[in-house]
């Protein structure tokens, strides 16, 4: 089942604790601190994989976490590192923060990596904490705690190719005659629900063509399924169009030829800037004579639609297929690769800088609560509060030692604090001396 689109949940591994020890042996009944660090918590990492060609796998499984850190150990050990969780998606997957719908990452080329998010650092053991005047801390920080974020995967499919027209007027039985795909064909409107990609070998070389479900008019508004695929078209480099020249649909070509290029227009004017190959389809189903005369008359009515469009009626081709009798197929695919040789490769979507991994550690915010007592929090309490045991007094010391030195004592101050005030931190409510 083809899938091209998915919000999932992603979560990075917390860190270790960091651990209280102290050294003992039988030849040391009083050593130092000797508490390690906690692991670091595994990352986040998406990967390109081109044997996948759908966001099928995230129908059913929508969170993905990675390994936490393991706790620190005595004898100075650091904890073991949390596993990275790979996730793997289709090349030409975009990934989207939900949060602020700005993409993230393009995952273009196959092999790609990206580093979505990283894992908590561990926290550190009581060792880190020594000093001269405090050789024996009771106290360890804990680890980083990863929250869980949202990300929506969209897939726009690479191919150097597009095929587009409307419903019913052979793109997949040309897909089928000219590469290795085997798309589902049918004589009745919409039989293609998903775009399909296959590779066409030209001689020693090959490019990949997708074939892209039917559009009407009105698909760049959400009208029919056009609207959902057109995004497939975005990155190919060249349109081939195909019009049913044998009008056996009973719809004018030429009005076919308008339509399409008018919901291209309204999508993208990348898209309507690309060059552009007419491919006249289904010419089995009229003589050569009539095949003449529709082609001459579809041919004048389309110069003003090409002038609308600030297309170069000049510059366009028209082949005449029978994909039936593979009629001038070589012929077609001659032109398109004369076409790819000289067009440039598909570009990833440029990034905006984002930073979708952002870790507050110092932001501070200063508060007044109804009742008077000053209420301190934001990125930098969170750090600092991760290392605290309110139990141990030596501990708090440093939590009111690091309050003065890091200016937060300042800054209250700033806000018209004063002996005798309460403040409050987290879980920490305490009475301001001088």
């Amino acid at each position: 089942m083809f899938l091209d689109k998915a919000k999932i949940i992603i979560k990075a591994g917390d860190g270790g604790k960091g651990v209280v020890s102290f050294y003992r042996d039988k030849n040391t009944p009083n050593g130092g601190p000797d508490g390690g660090d906690g692991g670091n918590g595994g990352n986040i990492i998406f990967r390109a994989d081109n044997s996948i060609n759908t966001l099928y796998n995230f129908k059913f499984k929508r969170k993905f976490v990675a390994e936490n850190g393991s706790d620190g150990g005595k004898y100075h050990k650091t904890g073991k590192s949390g596993e990275d969780l790979f996730i793997n998606v289709p090349c030409g997957t975009v990934i989207y923060d939900a949060k602020t719908n700005k993409v993230i990452a393009d995952m273009h080329s196959h092999g790609q990596l990206f580093t979505a998010y990283k894992g908590g650092l561990g926290g550190r053991g009581n060792n880190y904490f020594a000093t001269s005047t405090r050789q024996a801390p009771r106290f360890s920080q804990t680890g980083e705690i990863c929250g869980e974020k949202e990300v929506i995967l969209e897939l726009k499919t690479l191919a150097d190719v597009g095929l587009v027209g409307f419903p019913n007027v052979g793109k997949s039985t040309l897909l089928s005659v000219i590469s290795n795909a085997r798309p589902k064909i049918a004589n009745y409107a919409f039989t293609t629900l998903f775009p399909n990609l296959g590779v066409v070998a030209y001689h020693e070389n090959s490019f990949v063509v997708a074939d892209i479900p039917g559009l009407i008019e009105g698909a760049s508004e959400g009208i029919g399924l056009g609207h959902d695929f057109l995004k497939h078209i975005e990155r190919v480099r060249l349109i081939v169009h195909l019009i049913d020249i044998a009008e056996v649909e009973g719809r004018k070509a030429s009005s076919d030829f308008e339509i399409i290029n008018n919901e291209l227009v309204k999508y993208s004017d990348k898209l309507a800037s690309l060059p552009q190959i007419v491919v006249l389809t289904k010419c089995d189903l009229l003589g050569s004579e009539e095949f003449e005369k529709k082609l001459a008359s579809f041919k004048e009515e389309i110069k003003p639609i090409c002038k609308k469009y600030n297309k170069d009626f000049n510059s366009l081709e028209f082949i005449p297929i029978s994909s039936i009798t593979h009629k001038n197929l070589d012929i077609l695919k001659d032109v398109i690769w004369k076409y790819i040789e000289k067009l440039p490769e598909s570009q990833p979507i440029e990034i905006e800088e984002h930073n979708f991994d952002f870790r507050d550690r110092t932001s501070v915010e200063i508060k007044r609560a109804d009742n008077g007592n000053y209420i301190v929090s934001g990125g930098y309490i969170d750090n600092l509060i991760r290392g605290i045991v309110l139990s141990d007094f030596v501990s708090f010391a440093y939590f009111q030692k690091r309050l003065k030195e890091d200016g937060i004592i300042d800054k209250l101050k700033e806000k018209g604090l004063k002996e005798g005030d309460t403040v409050q931190i987290k879980d920490v409510t305490f009475e301001y001396q001088e």
